[in-house]
């Protein structure tokens, strides 16, 4: 296969939706040589929110110590490639068709799905390179989420709240359970669950595998110290003893607990505090994006992939944050069907002026006419409907003086989009849009 013959061969195994079970992705290993065994030290992320965050802090801070890093994270916002990288460096084309190529028939007799088979062509690449750490972040649960075939050395939970219930169950403990269920024997597990039925289950999933336990908030404290858009200055203190001031490219003082459990990962690898340093500094360059990211001023414009009602409610918690850096903030937003889009619009529709609703580029998408009821029912003054991202931004853009915020929000789908048609290059700048 060329590579975009493996792309055409991919994105169609959607067909086959959420299969949770864990046959497939073994059938799918041993074809290429149960690349899981080779995967160097792992640490395996899952949780409900800020996963992505841990997982390219952590990334970072191994690189920057010099060891050889895969991370594997889902989805991408343009180019699958970005799903798999080794120090940054996403997976080249090639090596798709040439993994496609090899498991086609087996994906084809097997009914695979488009997780498994990506999860299964990251290990195989991790495993070929030979890197020294993999991070890897579970789609979706834990317990028979494709991922979980392997020993996670080290595993971080950093939040559990309600998302995917039908298939995680309708209740926290439930729901943690079943993200703690890739606690394996021997793991040292790190999370910022600190209270109630979301810890009294990771914590049984700890005993029963004899793993040690941290939670942040008690084995390690943060402090905030200033939020500024695109800027993150905390403390970082240790049961140890030890502390550091940090600095991360982050908005929003929620990203602190995140940061925290990649610091308290990297100390017990034995990673220095300078490496630390650099590793936060360099985050951009692990490919993590679309986190309330400022990539234009006068207006600003910030990227976001809130696509929960708990993720939401912390991105506009940040954005309460810094209220003073924007005078007006204008909300582009398309949501999926199968989210809960009413309590993702709710803490939207607290804070916008006016709100554009959009149509996804998925057959998963809910009508943007559908999406425009929901904040009018929730007290937004104007809501616009476009068809098009493209087209929504334009008008917001139209309306939205120097000192306003667009704020593009609630899908990966959306943010991808506009990032794949040129809108922006990646970089903050005056009038950056066009």
């Amino acid at each position: 296969m060329e590579y975009q013959e493996a792309i055409d061969f991919l994105y169609p195994l959607h067909r086959f939706g959420i299969r949770p079970g864990l046959d497939r992705i073994y059938e799918l290993l041993r074809e290429l040589g149960h690349p899981e065994k080779r995967l160097g030290r792992t640490v395996h992320i899952a949780g409900t929110n800020g996963k992505g965050t841990v997982a390219a802090c952590t990334a970072s801070i191994f690189t920057a110590a010099g060891r050889k890093t895969g991370l594997f994270t889902s989805p991408h916002l343009v180019d699958f490639t970005e799903r798999i990288r080794i120090d940054g460096r996403q997976i080249p084309k090639e090596k798709i068709a040439e993994y496609c190529s090899r498991l086609k028939s087996r994906v084809d007799a097997l009914g695979a799905t488009f997780f498994e088979v990506t999860t299964a062509m990251a290990f195989a690449y991790f495993a070929e390179e030979g890197v020294e750490v993999s991070v890897i972040e579970t789609g979706m649960g834990g317990r028979l989420d494709a991922t979980n075939v392997v020993r996670g050395d080290i595993v971080i939970i950093p939040s559990i709240g309600f998302d995917h219930t039908a298939w995680l169950g309708e209740s926290i403990r439930e729901i943690a359970a079943e993200k703690a269920a890739i606690v394996k024997n021997g793991s040292r597990v790190f999370t910022a669950v600190d209270e109630g039925d979301g810890l009294d289950a990771i914590r049984v999933a700890a005993d029963r595998c004899g793993a040690q336990l941290s939670i942040s908030g008690r084995e390690a404290a943060f402090r905030v110290i200033d939020v500024q858009p695109g800027r993150l200055e905390l403390e970082v203190s240790l049961a140890s003893g030890e502390h550091r001031n940090l600095t991360a490219p982050l908005t929003g003082s929620f990203h602190a607990s995140n940061v925290t459990l990649a610091v308290m990962a990297a100390r017990s690898e034995g990673i220095g505090w300078s490496d630390i340093e650099t590793g936060l500094s360099r985050l951009s360059a692990s490919g993590y994006r679309a986190r309330l990211e400022q990539i234009s001023t006068r207006p600003s414009v910030m990227l976001d992939v809130s696509h929960n009602p708990d993720g939401m409610e912390k991105s506009l918690q940040a954005l309460r944050e810094i209220r003073g850096a924007f005078r007006d903030l204008f909300v582009l937003i398309g949501v999926a069907a199968d989210k809960d889009a009413a309590g993702i619009v709710r803490p939207v529709c607290g804070l916008a002026r006016m709100v554009v609703t959009v149509d996804l580029p998925t057959e998963r998408n809910l009508p943007a006419e559908a999406l425009a009821e929901l904040c009018l029912q929730n007290g937004v003054a104007e809501v616009q409907v476009c068809r098009t991202a493209s087209e929504g931004l334009d008008l917001l853009c139209s309306r939205a003086g120097e000192e306003d915020m667009i704020l593009v929000t609630g899908s990966f789908f959306l943010v991808g989009e506009l990032v794949a048609a040129g809108r922006w290059r990646g970089e903050a700048r005056e009038s950056g849009y066009r």
